[in-house]
């Protein structure tokens, strides 16, 4: 699916400039996204928060439609690449807290990405339904079959494992998605570091003792 094709690459001084700049446009345009939607986001805006010329925008980017899809492919991939820990000869304890701490450090890091990944769900996710429904579904079955086997093995207490991901996704992206309401219950303007940390901790500790670790 093009959301998730890799972004492209060249080799020599061309080419890391070239990423650079595809880089820039991806977190201006996160952040464009996250405030004003797909419909209310401007090709316009994008380039300025990049610091681009529009017409430079658009020798990478055709259409508003392309840098959507590329933001929506680059967040994935971010989020996906973190389950890579989880194998069968990894340890549970670790592998699981790795993860959990990953997903809360890109909440934290880039919290625009995750709000832009919410409303594309929250529209029925027509850009990257087929991807939801297919690459991710066979990643979660494969991550699933490996918990299992942490469970057979008498590893980890018995869970739902594939329900374990869900939760796992909502306990770390609430802190990005609905960080309003988070930030009115904590009393706080907005999120720092110390609030991570703790909210971090208490994920780990809550679902590792679910999981018997």
């Amino acid at each position: 699916m093009t959301a998730t094709a890799p972004l492209p690459r060249e080799d020599g001084r061309g080419g890391r400039i070239r990423q650079q700049q595809e880089c820039a446009i991806l977190q201006a345009a996160e952040q464009v996204f996250a405030r004003a939607g797909f419909q209310g986001a401007t090709m316009a805006e994008i380039a300025l928060r990049a610091g681009l010329p529009k017409s430079n925008l658009h020798y990478y980017f055709g259409t508003k439609a392309e840098v959507y899809r590329a933001v929506l492919g680059h967040i994935l991939r971010l989020w996906l690449a973190e389950t890579d820990c989880i194998t069968p000869d990894a340890d549970p304890r670790e592998a699981l807290g790795h993860y959990i701490a990953a997903k809360m450090r890109l909440t934290a890091e880039r919290p625009d990405a995750s709000r832009v990944f919410a409303n594309e769900l929250l529209h029925g996710a027509p850009e990257i339904g087929d991807y939801l429904r297919g690459e991710l579904r066979t990643l979660v079955a494969d991550k699933a079959q490996v918990i299992e086997g942490w469970i057979a093995a008498g590893r980890m207490a018995p869970v739902d494992p594939v329900h374990l991901f869900i939760s796992l996704w909502a306990l770390t992206q609430t802190y990005a998605d609905f960080e309003t309401q988070v930030c009115a219950v904590l009393g706080r303007p907005q999120l720092g570091p110390e609030d991570y940390r703790r909210a971090t901790a208490h994920v780990q500790a809550l679902v590792l003792r679910g999981c018997g670790l």
